[in-house]
């Protein structure tokens, strides 16, 4: 298999790992993957708080943001306020709510990056760390 080839491969089996291991979440919590991710993002990203954000971020539709949005205000786990110097921006923020969900899905972050990391020396997580910067920063002019 050429480079190019495993290193795609590998990023599509590692969004389906992490993917597969929120499922239990999911189920719990009678919530969408999307859903999941809204409220992870917004628990590990201090700042980034608006659907735009996680659109941008997380690359993912508009409109399944959107609907992850309401279904999340719906279910009391999540509030919107308006920006107090642009009306057009509105803030995403947890609810107390979203507390016991965070707190799995943060454990659940553990044991993927020990899997994904297994066998890795701490100065080789470092590095990948880096390379991973850099190819962000890389696609980023894309």
């Amino acid at each position: 298999m050429n480079v190019t080839t495993e290193f795609l491969t590998n990023i599509r089996r590692i969004i389906r790992l992490y993917n597969r291991m929120l499922e239990p979440i999911c189920d719990k919590y009678q919530m969408s993957s999307v859903e999941a991710t809204v409220i992870s993002f917004l628990y590990n990203n201090p700042g980034k708080d608006t659907a735009a954000d996680i659109v941008e971020l997380r690359m993912l539709s508009k409109g399944s943001v959107s609907q992850a949005v309401e279904n999340l205000i719906q279910k009391s786990l999540l509030i919107r306020e308006q920006d107090s110097e642009d009306r057009r921006k509105i803030h995403l923020s947890l609810t107390d709510s979203a507390k016991p969900i965070t707190e799995e899905i943060e454990k659940i972050r553990e044991q993927f990056r020990e899997q994904i990391f297994r066998g890795f020396t701490a100065e080789e997580r470092e590095l990948f760390t880096l390379f991973s910067i850099r190819i962000g920063e890389n696609t980023k002019s894309e």
